[in-house]
Parts: structure tokens; C-alpha cells; sequence
């Protein structure tokens, strides 16, 4: 079973710097480029379910990779972004004068991350790893599924996967636009558990 995670495209506000978390933004012409430029991939693929975030940036890739295909998409909050509450619709320069201490956590000291009325990390990476491991333990041997998300969800979901400490979670590689990861499962054929391997991280081979 293969799980194949896929950051949406360039949008308006990644384009501004300015802060998205669960906020709207749209796909810029380069973003609509960058995920019409993985429909080819994944058109060789067979591809059985396609869960996207429901922000509006995730579908509008989803429906850029998956146009004319006739594969189920289907909207999911657990795999949103990492809820920032009062830091969404402002400037990264904005809360960097307002805020160094809490900046400084969110890029540098994720692990330590924790503002008023926003999620942590642990709770991000709990609320997708969890929907993940959802969809494994119903998904069947040789399934090929894919997960249209956000950079910071997929990061904290490889985090878990690979075990590493929330205080490496923004270590390389870089979760580019459209990033494509991929993961490897194995399920196990007595019993619901299964055994996870990253073959591709964020285009980078292991």
C-alpha cells in the first residue's frame, strides 16, 4: 500500500508571507502551474481514494492534479494546517516585531511552540497522524492512496513516521510547493497492525 502526500501549490499569502493556519487563500497562477504539472504523475498511477484537506488552497490543487480523473475526492479538517489563531492573516514580519519569543519557537524550537489560541505541534501532529493511521487500517494491500495537505502537517505526520523529536520537525529537506512524499506500508495480514517506511521524501529519494 503506498501513501502518497502532496503540499498544495504556491498560493497569494505564501506569496505575501503572511500567515494561513486554517484561514482561506487561493492558488496564484504559479501555484495552479506547479499542481497542473503533477496530474502526468499521478495519471499513471491507479489511484483508488484522493483525502484533501478542506481549505480552499488543497482543494483547488486537488482539482488541478485530478481534473477529468474519476477518482473520489474527499474533504477532510483533520488534515488542515496547524491552527494559528490570532497570528492567521498577518504578516510573518508582523508577529516577528510583536512576537520574537513565539516566531523564534514556531521556526526554530517547534517543540516549545505555544500561542494563546493556536495549536502546538503535538496536537497537530496527533490530529493527522491519527487520521492517517485511520486510513491505513481500512485501506487493502496494494492500494495506492493520496493526501493533499499543508507543509507543517506533512511535516509533523513524516516527524512521527520517521520518530524524530518535534524540535527537528523543519529539518531538510524543505517542504516545497507541491512537494510529493511518498509512503511504503505494509500491512499485516493477522492482525490491524502495519509497518510504515518514507521511499520519497518531499521529491528527495532515501
Amino acid at each position: 500500500m503506498k501513501i502518497h502526500l502532496v503540499r498544495h501549490g504556491e498560493t497569494n499569502w505564501n506569496k505575501e508571507r503572511r500567515i494561513q493556519g486554517h484561514s482561506e487563500s487561493s492558488l496564484t497562477p504559479l501555484g495552479e502551474q506547479q499542481a497542473k504539472a503533477l496530474k502526468p504523475v499521478f495519471e499513471k498511477l491507479n489511484i483508488a481514494r484522493v483525502y484533501c484537506s478542506s481549505s480552499q488552497r488543497t482543494r483547488q490543487t486537488a482539482a488541478h492534479i485530478f481534473a477529468q480523473s474519476p477518482v473520489e475526492l474527499i474533504y477532510e479538517d483533520e488534515f488542515k494546517e496547524i491552527f494559528l489563531g490570532p497570528w492567521e492573516a498577518q504578516l510573518y514580519d508582523e508577529i516577528l516585531e510583536s512576537d520574537p519569543e513565539g516566531m523564534n519557537h514556531f521556526w526554530h524550537e517547534p517543540h516549545k511552540f505555544a500561542v494563546e489560541g493556536a495549536e502546538t505541534f503535538a496536537q497537530l501532529q496527533e490530529r493527522g497522524k491519527s487520521r492517517l493511521d485511520q486510513i491505513i487500517s481500512a485501506g487493502v494491500q496494494g492500494e495506492e492512496i493520496v493526501i493533499v495537505s499543508h507543509g507543517a502537517m506533512i511535516k509533523a505526520i513524516l516527524c512521527a513516521i520517521e520518530q524524530r523529536p518535534l524540535a527537528k520537525l523543519w529539518e531538510p529537506p524543505r517542504m516545497h510547493n507541491c512537494a510529493h512524499s511518498i509512503l511504503e506500508v505494509t500491512l499485516q495480514e493477522s492482525s490491524n497492525d502495519f509497518d510504515t517506511r518514507i521511499t520519497q521524501y518531499a521529491d528527495v529519494l532515501q
